[in-house]
This record gives structure tokens, sequence and C-alpha cells, in this order.
């Protein structure tokens, strides 16, 4: 997972590679750089957890936004 300054990616097991705009997550817009870099999968890698932004994705939720 990476993000540019308005965009995040994230990179799947299979060599996809889905880019979606950070606008689509308000808290995660909002964070730092900093904050957005400190998140950890979990869910046996099929979700995404920023602690201190009390923010979560699961990988399913994320593929249903297309």
């Amino acid at each position: 997972m990476s993000f540019s300054d308005a965009t995040m990616h994230v990179d799947l097991t299979d060599g996809r590679r889905v880019s979606v705009p950070l606008t689509w997550f308000p808290v995660l817009e909002r964070a730092t750089p900093e904050q957005r870099s400190r998140y950890k999968l979990v869910a046996e890698g099929r979700a995404v957890s920023w602690e201190e932004l009390d923010e979560d994705l699961s990988l399913e939720g994320f593929l249903q936004l297309f």
C-alpha cells in the first residue's frame, strides 16, 4: 500500500494495483502522510487498520467500490 497526495494505491497478491482517490475515505484524506503510513494488515491480510485514526478497510469492501 502506498499513497500519493490525493490517491491510495493497494497492491493485491495477484499482481493487480487498485488506486482510488483519498476523497472516498475522508479520515485518510485528513490524516497526515505519517499517520497514513502507520497501518497494519489484519484479518489474515484481508483488511487494513489505522488504529490511531480508528479507520479499518476490508479488501472485500474496498473492491466493492468498483
